[in-house]
């Protein structure tokens, strides 16, 4: 990979792993178009690691928010009365939150980045998850905030999280849908969306350094790579600031005609036999 590759993807990665448009999605599309065999054990790992760059961009954003939950939830381990405390539910869910993909993503690891890494699956996915997306905006209550946050909230959310290991689905778009449905506000759902990230996508790129090394040297390079996930943490903290200023004050929705576009796009130029499906 060159290291004009690696920038460009680090900015597909940047802009898109926090807007429910799919990361995932949109790195295939690119690197396929790059010529970059997509379903290539260095390619898959390469994506996966420089998603920690965006990871790293959250712990920073939210440095305090998650100074905050790690003191409430070790000081409730111990104290009846600190477990009273908002913080000590809105960690514990977060733990909660990251148990299904923790086990999901490890025994579906291969199945995701082997027969999923197909374009005609981003294509539809992107499709269909938009029906969901405008779905949980009609249905969702919005009448609660982030300190109203359950463990059945949190589980529900991190069930649906799973669904995200499809590329084109779009974890932000899954758990801040998943979040919409449980009545959650739009802010509480994003903000959840984004701590739940963390754990989540720490591991799975951590995993692929380790167990991928090898494949990542021989294909992709190292010096790609980290560069690729430099910028994707620089890129990625604009695009936090800019989501929760929009989801304040906008549906979720408006994402979903550009989503369709591209899912309809890619469809299209596979089936005319200009791209192929790996």
């Amino acid at each position: 990979m060159g290291w004009l590759q690696a920038i460009v993807l680090g900015i597909v990665e940047g802009l898109t792993e926090f807007l429910p448009v799919s990361s995932t999605g949109h790195l295939t599309i690119v690197e396929k178009f790059m010529k970059l065999k997509v379903d290539d054990a260095g390619v898959t790992a390469f994506t996966a690691i420089i998603q920690v760059g965006a990871i790293v961009a959250v712990i920073i954003y939210f440095r305090r928010d998650i100074v905050r939950l790690v003191l409430a939830f070790v000081r409730g381990l111990t104290d009846a009365r600190a477990r009273r405390d908002p913080a000590w539910r809105e960690a514990l869910a977060v733990i909660v939150g990251t148990v299904p993909i923790g086990i999901v993503g490890l025994v579906l690891r291969h199945v995701v980045s082997g027969p999923l890494r197909s374009l005609w699956v981003v294509a539809g996915a992107l499709i269909v998850w938009s029906a969901v997306m405008v779905l949980a905006e009609r249905m969702g209550r919005q009448k609660r905030g982030e300190d109203s946050i359950t463990l059945t909230d949190a589980l529900v959310i991190g069930v649906v999280q799973c669904v995200a290991l499809v590329p084109g689905v779009s974890r932000s778009g899954a758990t801040i849908s998943a979040g919409l449905f449980r009545g959650l506000d739009r802010v509480a759902a994003t903000r959840i969306s984004f701590l739940l990230s963390i754990p989540a996508l720490l591991a799975a790129g951590g995993l692929e350094a380790v167990t991928q090394a090898k494949a990542v040297s021989s294909t992709v390079g190292w010096g790609p790579t980290l560069l690729g996930t430099l910028v994707s943490l620089v890129v990625g903290y604009a695009s936090i600031a800019w989501l929760l200023r929009l989801v304040a004050h906008h549906r979720i929705t408006v994402f979903v005609p550009y989503r369709v576009a591209i899912g309809v796009l890619v469809a299209v130029l596979l089936a005319a036999g200009v791209i192929t499906a790996r």
